[in-house]
């Protein structure tokens, strides 16, 4: 097993050469540029390449041995099954050498979208998720998921958290943790679906492209379950751009994905706050920087959010 970098991502230099020759025979160029965006926890390169004939693609790329190519892989295979208009850059190519994977992404051109209470993005990406979960989803993305397990549906924290109440919990879930915890226990009876899930919904697994608009990528955890799951992640992620709590819980509501289903949302909700309550308190994992603080800051918003809901 490769050893993991202590912090930040691996660099197109630390890919292995055979490999960087592979890439850049198979897409007609030399890279003449790399850059790595900011956001995500991962280890692996994820970076966009710029070639000599001004082309630009992006590359997730680790040793085959690494955790992260299984998800990689499956990245790529949902990339190539969802369907047509689908909010998703296009699945290039995947390529092996010297013991390295590399999965080949379409470029997106823009930044990541604005979520806060003045920008327009945040109700085109409610719209994106009304259309991706008003249907079931199509045979071949259900095909290309069915092999890989779905981690929301083992979200939880809050059964933890009542047995043992930490000291610097938020005073409205020490007040609600009894009902969090009921809920959260709902959850895995709830947690199936036949709907598509990004599985990771967040600022920085968005991009707001310049030609299409807002547009998902890193569909590394996608999955089917209830409509409910992306547009349940979405709400803390709101919260943390500085959105009324009450507001988004009027969003909730109302939107499709979460009013068809009040209770797995609720339920939703609560297994993935519980979740970051109890990994936020945890040792922080090697070459993930900042996903500790993350959890801790994702954990009061989802708190403010649960404590709207349940009053």
């Amino acid at each position: 097993m490769s050893a993991l970098p202590p912090v930040g991502r691996l660099q197109w230099t630390d890919v292995p050469a055979p490999l960087r020759a592979r890439l850049e025979t198979a897409l007609g160029a030399a890279v003449t540029d790399t850059v790595t965006p900011p956001g995500g926890f991962g280890h692996q390169l994820a970076a966009a390449l710029t070639l000599a004939d001004g082309r630009r693609f992006f590359v997730k790329a680790s040793s085959t041995d690494d955790p992260l190519t299984a998800a990689n892989l499956h990245e790529g295979a949902v990339l190539g099954s969802l369907p047509p208009g689908a909010p998703a850059p296009e699945l290039v190519g995947i390529h092996h050498a010297a013991g390295w994977t590399a999965v080949v992404i379409a470029h997106l051109d823009g930044p990541h979208p604005d979520l806060s209470p003045d920008s327009f993005d945040p109700g085109q990406i409610w719209g994106l998720l009304d259309k991706l979960t008003s249907s079931p989803a199509p045979a071949p993305y259900a095909a290309a998921v069915a092999a890989t397990a779905s981690g929301a549906a083992a979200l939880h924290g809050w059964r933890e958290l009542l047995a043992d109440p930490p000291g610097d919990l938020p005073p409205a879930a020490l007040h609600h943790l009894r009902e969090l915890a009921d809920l959260e226990a709902a959850w895995p009876a709830l947690a199936h679906g036949d709907r598509i899930v990004h599985g990771d919904l967040r600022a920085d697994n968005m991009v707001r492209d310049h030609g299409r608009g807002v547009t998902f990528v890193d569909w590394a955890h996608a999955t089917t379950g209830p409509a409910c799951i992306d547009a349940v992640s979405l709400a803390p992620q709101l919260v943390l751009a500085a959105h009324d709590p009450q507001d988004i819980v009027r969003l909730l509501d109302e939107h499709p994905a979460t009013a068809t289903d009040p209770l797995a949302a609720s339920a939703f909700l609560a297994a993935l706050t519980g979740h970051w309550h109890r990994n936020a308190r945890l040792p922080a994992p090697p070459g993930a920087p900042g996903l500790r603080d993350y959890q801790h800051r994702a954990a009061t918003a989802g708190t403010a959010l649960l404590a709207c809901r349940l009053s």
